[in-house]
């Protein structure tokens, strides 16, 4: 099996036997990296950092380089045509002239999908916006399975900024898919966004336990845990979970510790005002018997949640998991461009069989609710058309195919049913059996009922206050 021409832009477009092949290719390349310099010899790759970075534009650089190849670059939006007015699908037919790949960072989510719908080469996402970054976990992955010897069966905690982390929204799939369990310890006011917990849910086989909220209630760990995703035992199963003692999770050890900065970059204003957090990792908070054994992890850059005072300890990893970029960026920048073949042996994921979720491509003005997805920024509306999809029923759910933020439209009607007459061009509440009845080719959703009338249609016995799912 091949990889080339293929684009990465989330951690589901590799299987796990293909991220096995990439690790396979590292440890090669890693033992020798400077007797690679025929692997990419005239291959030239663009690299689009539209906000900072370090450790990733400068990893992938040097590892192009080492491959052999050459590469050119643009990491200021308003030095290019972009702030010209100029949209990413016009931009990556150009630059795809240009060269033979495109890794980019984009402060849109769902940036790095239109750019590898246009390009015509492949695309690599460096992160876009607070969406993923799916060459992080290529590292992280790649850092505990050195150091473990696998991740199955693995206690993992992420600890930090949950909400707005793309390193830790492509790392949750991603140890799901190898089957780790996972213990959320996010900041107050940082948690995981619903729409991760509800794909992790319904596509990736385990179960997500919440933590109960009690006012005063002291822990007897350090850790502010308050969820755990217990992993399936065996592929496509759900994991039987009759209760979780949280407690006890924390003193059975963790196995990781992923530690995430605040992304204040991000933040809303309230958020801003109101979000501090005072733990720290440090020496004392790592005494405890349940981190004996931990892998002290951190993307880095870190600020004040990670003490300097652990970097000599052996437990620490984050050093490593920067360096290691070098050798998986080169596997991956070979396998995709095709200088480079590895046997990829299909191992199973642990969950179940993806879903060939029905598409609704929208109309009538509905548009994805995230103010930072790419599909509602104003230059790209004139090509991007909102398109969802329909991951639910009850309730009706969208998840938007750039950004994958999940909504739940108030009011629902259907394109087949009216035909013309005044009389039949009615709309209902989306929680109305409608939503189960009306095929989705069909189907029209509202966010409110000033919309749908705007459109002509009629509010039906099924639209109003006496019925599920009111104003």
């Amino acid at each position: 099996m091949t990889l080339a021409n293929r684009s990465l832009v989330t951690i589901d477009d590799l299987s796990n036997g293909e991220i096995e092949s990439v690790f396979s290719l590292a440890d090669k390349m890693a033992g020798a990296l400077d007797r690679q310099t025929d692997v990419c010899q005239g291959k030239i790759m663009v690299s689009l950092f539209f906000e900072p970075s370090t450790r990733t534009r400068l990893s992938f650089e040097a590892a192009m380089h080492r491959l052999g190849g050459s590469v050119i670059s643009a990491v200021d939006i308003g030095a290019t045509s972009l702030a010209k007015g100029e949209s990413l699908a016009d931009m990556a037919k150009i630059v795809g002239s240009y060269a033979d790949i495109i890794v980019i960072r984009h402060p849109w989510e769902g940036s790095a999908k239109v750019v590898a719908d246009y390009a015509g080469v492949p695309v690599i996402n460096a992160g876009d916006g607070g969406h993923q970054h799916p060459t992080q976990t290529l590292c992280d992955l790649y850092t505990i399975q050195k150091e473990r010897q696998t991740i199955r069966g693995l206690k993992i905690a992420l600890l930090g900024d949950l909400k707005y982390g793309r390193t830790i929204h492509s790392l949750i799939f991603a140890l799901a898919k190898f089957g780790a369990n996972i213990l959320f310890c996010p900041t107050p006011g940082l948690e995981v966004p619903q729409n991760i917990i509800k794909k992790l849910v319904t596509e990736y086989g385990g179960e997500v336990e919440i933590q109960p909220a009690v006012e005063g209630k002291k822990r007897a760990g350090v850790l502010p845990m308050d969820a755990v995703y217990i992993t399936p035992s065996s592929p496509h199963q759900l994991a039987l979970m009759p209760g979780i003692n949280f407690d006890l999770e924390l003193k059975t050890g963790v196995d990781a510790l992923y530690v995430t900065r605040p992304q204040k970059e991000r933040f809303t204003y309230d958020e801003g005002q109101g979000i501090n957090s005072s733990l720290v990792v440090n020496k004392e908070f790592l005494k405890g018997k349940e981190f004996k054994k931990t892998l002290v992890m951190h993307p880095l850059p870190r600020v004040d949640e990670l003490a300097y005072e652990v970097d000599a300890d052996p437990r620490s990893m984050y050093f490593k998991q920067a360096a290691r970029g070098i050798p998986i960026r080169m596997a991956l920048l070979a396998l995709l461009l095709g200088s480079r073949e590895v046997a990829v042996r299909e191992e199973p994921d642990f969950f179940r069989s993806k879903v060939n979720y029905p598409i609704y491509k929208g109309g009538y003005e509905v548009t994805c609710p995230n103010p930072v997805c790419v599909s509602v920024q104003g230059t790209e509306t004139k090509y991007l058309k909102p398109e969802f999809k329909i991951v639910s029923l009850e309730p009706l759910t969208l998840r938007c195919v750039y950004c994958e933020h999940g909504f739940e439209p108030k009011y629902i009607a259907s394109a087949d049913w009216h035909e013309g007459r005044l009389d039949t061009k009615k709309y209902h509440r989306a929680d109305s059996h409608w939503a189960r009845t009306i095929k989705p080719e069909n189907l029209i959703v509202f966010n409110s009922k000033s919309e749908a009338e705007a459109q002509g249609f009629k509010p039906s016995r099924y639209a109003g206050a006496g019925h599920p799912g009111g104003d």
